[in-house]
């Protein structure tokens, strides 16, 4: 309690101080001078004129840091009977060869890819490899049908769609390929491609000319450093569920996501670098952008990815 109360009397007695000491445990290639900028009310901004990216604090600064052999991500699928395990080393390879792939497509830093996947690493892969090289990820749960990810379509305006081929629940196996295509026949915004992850339970036809497999990308063999984004600079934009109207895109800047995030891994669950941290959510909802994907990873933890109900 007087650790909390200290904590506490820090941030009120000077709310900038308090959270500029925090982001000193970021890796920054432009410390920011400031905290809030508040020079736009009611428009506030966190470490606005600060530089870093989101993925080189979560994989690539480990790997340098000399943890690379440490376990990042623990996949465990009920439904397929399958476990993986991949260590900080390997997720790094995987980001930056998907983000050059990217990039060789033509994803440039603020272009939208909305990804539509299941509870599967690959899904992680494509959130990291987005943020790697500056685009803004919107991440649709698979559980939505054609109709609400065209309505997301239509608000992102995204260049790309990653998506899998199908998830699978414990009632069986859910074709994704053809609600991704009746979503893109639906929606206004016609994008530029799609990157369709095959799972051997349901293995997809792709549509010439649009649909590219994710292998066949990797394969390629290009491979990017990480795109300096400044703290205001978005890093995903998260779809409210539309049960009460139509979904509302919430933006969720780089810097300020960073710095809340990592400390919260210590201070709110007591969590040290190498531990197993495990989060009852879907990377489709924000508490899985948070606490499947970001924090655990900003903080070297090793995070549970568990595919089933």
């Amino acid at each position: 309690m007087m650790d909390y109360n200290a904590t506490y009397s820090a941030w009120e007695r000077n709310p900038d101080e308090f959270w500029l000491n925090l982001a000193q445990d970021i890796e920054w290639s432009k410390f920011p001078k400031k905290g809030l900028d508040s020079s736009n009310q009611p428009f506030y901004e966190w470490f606005k004129d600060g530089v870093s990216n989101t993925c080189y604090n979560a994989v690539d600064k480990h790997v340098n840091d000399g943890f690379g052999e440490q376990i990042a991500i623990i996949y465990d699928s009920p439904v397929t009977s399958a476990k993986r395990k991949i260590s900080f080393s390997d997720l790094k390879e995987q980001v930056e060869t998907l983000g050059g792939a990217l990039r060789f497509k033509g994803i440039c830093k603020g272009d939208r890819v909305i990804i539509y996947m299941p509870m599967i690493p690959e899904a992680i892969v494509a959130m990291l490899a987005c943020a790697r090289i500056g685009a803004v990820h919107s991440v649709v749960f698979g559980g939505f049908a054609s109709n609400e990810l065209a309505v997301r379509i239509d608000d992102a305006k995204p260049k790309a769609i990653i998506a899998g081929s199908c998830g699978i629940e414990p009632s069986g196996v859910i074709n994704y390929k053809p609600l991704l295509d009746k979503a893109i026949k639906i929606a206004e915004h016609k994008l530029d491609f799609c990157v369709i992850f095959q799972r051997p339970e349901c293995e997809t036809d792709l549509v010439q000319g649009r649909d590219f497999l994710w292998d066949e990308l990797l394969n390629l063999g290009y491979r990017t450093d990480c795109v300096p984004i400044g703290g205001a600079d978005p890093l995903y934009i998260l779809y409210t569920s539309g049960t009460t109207g139509q979904p509302k895109g919430v933006v969720r800047p780089s810097g300020g996501h960073m710095v809340a995030l990592k400390w919260t891994m210590k201070n709110f669950y007591d969590m040290d670098p190498g531990d197993v941290f495990w989060a009852a959510s879907d990377v489709g909802w924000v508490v899985g952008h948070s606490y499947i994907v970001y924090a655990p990873l900003l903080a070297r933890n090793t995070t549970v990815l568990f595919e089933g109900k």
